[in-house]
């Protein structure tokens, strides 16, 4: 935790102390800017959003930008990472075919997502980007508008228009209410859900672990000690737990994508 995320957190706040518990809130999540260049202030996720675009490009720089034909194990590595979108991901949603194009999309996405969420473990940043819901609204937008012009090149304008409504005549008299529910489906709650899938599980998350670290601070007070042991296993549960779901939301949300692609692809959602 940071100075920012404890604005509320007095160190010598312990339970039997007089003082209550410093429950985590909104203010976790708020920073101040650190700096500022040209009037444009920079905060802590901006600056962990910029790193991490670097590491994830600087890896995959220093994967591929000597390849051999027996690789090494960066090279190795990387190559392992860029084959599971590919095939686990890409070639699964959209057919190889058709999907080959969108790989490196892809697997930026992944990767730059995976990023983003694992700053929450990693000492002295401990903030998952993506808990703030401007990134991952950033990120939907950029599928939403990939989809969304996919469809129309695909189709035209008449035939992006019935493919995203799912007009289909056989519907007979339940298809006003299909386009209807359709276009609110495809063009409003489809971006909103992807963004907010992601970021609600690392708010979820980050709050979580937020709060069991705290509590195992307040508790080290008196019979408190034995209370804090059970919340300091705690920490570690949910940041083992942690581990899982940041790659898990990865991977869904470039699915999510890849299926949206696909979508746009083909006759009818």
């Amino acid at each position: 935790m940071s100075a920012d995320q404890t604005l509320a957190f007095d160190p010598d706040c312990h339970i039997f102390t007089g003082c209550g518990f410093p429950a985590p809130g909104l203010h976790t999540f708020m920073y101040e800017p650190m700096f500022s260049v040209g009037g444009f202030d920079f905060t802590k996720p901006m600056l962990l959003a910029i790193l991490g675009s670097l590491v994830v490009v600087g890896f995959f720089w220093a994967a591929f930008n000597k390849p051999k034909l027996i690789p090494g194990k960066m090279q190795m590595v990387g190559e392992a990472g860029y084959d599971f979108v590919r095939r686990g991901i890409v070639y699964e949603i959209i057919g190889k075919k058709d999907g080959e194009k969108y790989v490196p999309l892809m697997v930026s996405l992944f990767f730059f997502v995976w990023m983003m969420n694992l700053w929450s473990i990693i000492p002295l940043a401990q903030f998952p980007v993506t808990s703030l819901i401007a990134f991952p609204v950033a990120l939907a937008l950029v599928v939403y508008v990939l989809w969304v012009s996919l469809t129309f090149k695909k189709h035209g304008f008449v035939g992006g228009v019935k493919n995203i409504v799912g007009y289909d005549k056989s519907l007979g008299p339940i298809l006003p209410l299909v386009v209807v529910l359709e276009f609110f489906s495809n063009m409003l709650i489809r971006p909103f859900t992807h963004a907010v899938r992601l970021f609600a599980n690392m708010f979820a998350g980050h709050l979580l672990i937020v709060m069991f670290s705290l509590a195992t601070w307040y508790l080290m007070n008196g019979l408190g000690f034995v209370y804090a042991g059970a919340s300091f296993v705690m920490v570690l549960v949910m940041t083992a737990f942690e581990l899982f779901i940041q790659a898990v939301q990865a991977y869904v949300f470039v699915l999510l994508a890849c299926s949206y692609v696909q979508g746009a692809l083909s006759e009818h959602h």
